[in-house]
């Protein structure tokens, strides 16, 4: 099995990754991007309807004053409200596209704040630079996430706080991932991890017990961690091209959505980790 400790390098993993990205940034599927003001409200929108729980866990307004990264802009919504919140606001990307999706968004709105393009697992910036370092969904997709997750310890300011979410081994998201790729095609013997791993989004995307994410997150002096039901585990976001067939929208229009959640948070897809240098 797989942990967050041994994590071997694949040829071409990154590339592949960031190709990924760059064809569809994460929460634009679907959006009509004609009229840009609409465009950008409407992914804002859908986020915070899909995903209620973000403004909770990040508490923009905690930024207010405070030199913050995010690692991982994507289309630039979580960034936009720190730098609306007063954040002193850094972000990076491993896409162009996400780069200037994200500057696009904060001109339109009067804003400005710096956002590159960076490697989580190689960041342009000194030791002890910043008080917050948030990366949201983003941190599991890099081939070495070991290493991503140093580099936010490393320019974290000592007492600074990393606000990080990664992807929960057991999760409704990813069971349902391998029942659809491993059980259905004959292959119940693959485990959810290698599912997760080779369908889940983009090639090489790695899911985390709790246990495992203490130990990724062993060098902060205090982390706190839990999982939360996710989009991916309600099946409430857009499905992709490759959900479109008839069995796909039979399973959207009839999954039980109320029986998942009376399970709680316990098998959420989402394991939040607040942790302190």
């Amino acid at each position: 099995m797989r942990t967050a400790t041994r994590e071997e390098p694949i040829e071409g993993r990154k590339q592949a990754v960031q190709d990924h990205w760059q064809r569809e940034t994460c929460g634009t599927r679907g959006v009509d991007g004609d009229d840009r003001r609409a465009f950008f409200d409407r992914i804002e929108q859908e986020r915070y309807t899909w995903e209620p729980y973000i403004p909770e866990f990040a508490q923009f307004e905690r930024g207010r004053g405070k030199k913050l990264l995010e690692v991982g802009v994507g289309a630039g919504t979580d960034f936009t409200n720190w730098v609306r919140h007063g954040a002193d606001a850094t972000g990076v990307d491993l896409t162009e596209r996400g780069v200037a999706l994200t500057r696009e968004r904060l001109a339109l709105e009067g804003l400005s704040a710096n956002v590159l393009r960076a490697d989580a697992e190689n960041l342009p910036f000194a030791n002890d630079t910043f008080d917050l370092v948030y990366s949201y969904g983003v941190l599991h997709h890099s081939p070495h996430t070991v290493r991503a997750v140093s580099e936010v310890y490393r320019v974290l300011k000592p007492g600074g706080t990393a606000l990080v979410m990664i992807y929960h081994l057991h999760s409704w998201a990813v069971w349902m991932v391998w029942a659809a790729n491993c059980a259905a095609r004959g292959k119940p013997w693959k485990s959810p991890r290698w599912a997760a791993y080779h369908h889940l989004e983009s090639p090489g995307t790695k899911t985390y017990t709790q246990e495992e994410a203490r130990v990724l997150f062993s060098d902060f002096s205090q982390v706190q961690l839990r999982s939360q039901l996710s989009s991916g585990d309600l099946l409430s976001f857009r499905a992709g091209e490759k959900y479109q067939g008839g069995l796909h929208k039979l399973a959207w229009k009839y999954y039980p959505r109320g029986l998942v959640q009376l399970t709680g948070n316990r098998f959420g897809l989402a394991l939040m980790i607040e942790a302190t240098k």
